[in-house]
């Protein structure tokens, strides 16, 4: 649907800078705004597309009229399957064509825009250092992070202080021998940390960032990817995520 500055070159840095907004645009739809995605996916429509914006803004809306289309196009019809199969099995099958569409913009620019062998090969591996949509909507994500620490002997839990709240504190003033320790700890659960992915938009963990992980699918979540602050979280007994407290709302 977004056709801006199709006509202008572009590097690998900004082709990869869309296929990212419009990557968590997608995520977003089918995690942390399921609800809303899941009530615009009518059957009774027509022909419905899930389609990513560059300013990781979704929207489900009919195909382009054009033939061909200005850009490759999301599959068509997803909303006919919405009621016809499990939700879990239909919002993986969403995510996977999500994913194939992602790529065939991607690759689409690059062609367009000339991008040769070596272009085409980096630009394909700073892709494939992002979980796919598939793998961060059914938990595949975190599955490969616990199977990961656990074959290097690193839990693949966050915050041992607490363990619903994640985040990472600047040491205070110490003594020589008491900064050294506390360095190697923090350089421990830097690593433990670090193989942490969001739930909602699959990004890897980052030391100066609130985390809040859900109570029912223990996954975790940036603080700003489910609009939780520091001092709400304080204040919530049990924490659940958008996605299964729409679960549990929807009859």
């Amino acid at each position: 649907m977004d056709g801006a500055s199709v006509n202008n070159p572009r590097t690998v840095e900004e082709v990869f800078k869309d296929f990212k907004g419009r990557r968590n645009a997608l995520i977003k739809a089918l995690t942390t705004e399921v609800e809303e995605f899941f009530q615009q996916c009518d059957p009774d429509k027509e022909n419905l597309c899930l389609f990513g914006l560059p300013t990781e803004q979704w929207e489900v809306n009919l195909p382009a009229e054009e033939v061909p289309p200005e850009l490759p196009e999301p599959a068509l019809g997803i909303n006919f399957a919405r009621d016809g199969m499990p939700e879990k099995d239909w919002l993986a099958l969403v995510a996977v064509h999500s994913d194939a569409w992602l790529l065939s913009v991607a690759f689409y620019f690059g062609a367009r825009f000339g991008f040769d062998k070596a272009d085409r090969k980096r630009l394909f591996n700073m892709i494939n250092d992002l979980p796919t949509i598939f793998e961060v909507v059914t938990g595949a994500a975190k599955k490969q992070v616990k199977d990961k620490s656990s074959i290097s002997n690193h839990s693949g839990s966050a915050s041992k202080s607490n363990p619903k709240l994640g985040r990472m504190s600047r040491p205070q003033a110490k003594d020589e021998d008491e900064d050294e320790d506390e360095g190697l700890d923090e350089e421990e659960e830097e690593d433990e940390h670090g193989e942490t992915l969001c739930g909602a938009c699959g990004e890897n963990y980052a030391s100066d960032e609130f985390w809040i992980c859900c109570d029912i699918c223990e996954r975790w979540f940036h603080g700003k990817c489910v609009k939780i602050t520091p001092a709400r979280a304080e204040h919530i007994k049990q924490y659940k995520c958008p996605t299964c407290t729409n679960k549990r709302a929807r009859p």
